[in-house]
């Protein structure tokens, strides 16, 4: 069996006194869709910057495509991509403007052809040329998520990917996720919380609180651990339940 796209070891981050994620170890395969659940505060985002090299781990290991983060960093970014709502992009520039500095920033070719798919699958083409200062939440986050995809990432981080978005592109959004993993094996590390497209999109589920998991398995099997017959009767259990020392 192939080793995992992404290896995670003892992951720890503190600042200061505070510990904000305490050896967490999880694998993500090629393909896979690692959907990462957890109250406010429960160190998903943290451990999310630490994938992408924003913030140094206290401790710990991160491996991807086999290769130590630290030691090869450049290699490594050049292959992720990420999607925020609350990752803000220069707003002075244009839709346009904003993709085309990322392709520059990631020596892709072919830019424009590139911009022109994403533009048309995400239905950005009535605000191409606006100005990204003046675009609405839902047409910031298209903005976000057609950046995560122009540079044909192999692995992806979505913070909140359809958060502002109303069902119609939040639907074609999660579509497009999954025909983009179909068709070329993207590896996905997904956030949300919206339980009921956690459960949709996710191949398996980890449950941080306080920075440590507290469960893991499929959406199904965690339901069924916990004897709950919906995700976010679990996520309520398991949040208001205080974690052993």
């Amino acid at each position: 069996m192939a080793e995992p796209i992404v290896q995670v070891r003892n992951l720890t981050k503190r600042f200061g006194d505070f510990t904000a994620v305490d050896g967490v170890s999880f694998d993500i395969r090629q393909g896979e869709i690692l959907g990462l659940l957890g109250p406010n505060g429960a160190g998903k985002t943290t451990s999310i910057q630490m994938l992408l090299g924003l913030i140094t781990p206290t401790a710990g290991e991160i491996r991807i495509f086999g290769l130590p983060f630290d030691r090869h960093r450049e290699e490594i970014l050049g292959r992720v991509n990420f999607s925020s709502t609350y990752v803000s992009m220069p707003q002075a520039l244009t839709v346009e403007e904003n993709l085309r500095v990322v392709g520059k920033l990631y020596g892709m070719d072919r830019i424009t052809s590139r911009i022109d798919d994403i533009v048309k699958r995400l239905e950005m083409e009535e605000f191409r040329t606006k100005i990204t200062r003046k675009l609405s939440s839902g047409q910031m986050t298209r903005l976000s998520l057609a950046k995560a995809f122009l540079t044909a990432p192999k692995v992806l981080s979505l913070d909140e990917p359809t958060a502002s978005l109303d069902p119609d592109i939040a639907d074609k959004t999660r579509a497009l996720i999954k025909e983009i993993r179909r068709s070329t094996g993207l590896t996905v590390l997904y956030t949300s919380h919206n339980m009921r497209e956690m459960e949709e999109m996710s191949d398996r589920i980890i449950f941080l609180q306080r920075g440590r998991i507290v469960a893991e398995g499929t959406s199904e099997a965690i339901k069924a651990v916990y004897g709950e017959a919906d995700l976010e009767d679990v996520f309520l259990k398991l949040a208001r339940t205080k974690p052993r020392a």
